[in-house]
């Protein structure tokens, strides 16, 4: 399966629903969704099946930045914890 990215607006903002497996090559197609949107945003990403590292470093770097992930699965909050402790190019 590959990537599947649904946007709807909420009343705070906007969800961009994924599903499927967020590798490195669909990072550009995302970041233009996000940069799309002028209103405050949150990654749903309770579908993600598989993630790589630059995906990781692309959401800590979102979270960072101040957007939401939601239901984020326990495996990429760990791995984003780790990154974020040694340093990595987040």
């Amino acid at each position: 399966m590959t990537l599947k990215i649904q946007k709807s607006s909420v009343d705070h903002g906007t969800i961009v629903r994924l599903s499927g497996r967020l590798v490195a090559e669909y990072l550009g197609e995302l970041a233009e969704q996000i940069a799309s949107s002028a209103e405050r945003i949150a990654l749903d990403l309770e579908e993600i099946t598989l993630v790589d590292l630059d995906v990781v470093h692309f959401l800590a770097r979102c979270e960072a930045a101040g957007m939401e992930l939601l239901h984020c699965p326990a495996y990429i909050r760990e791995w984003i914890s780790r990154e974020n402790d040694r340093g990595g190019r987040v």
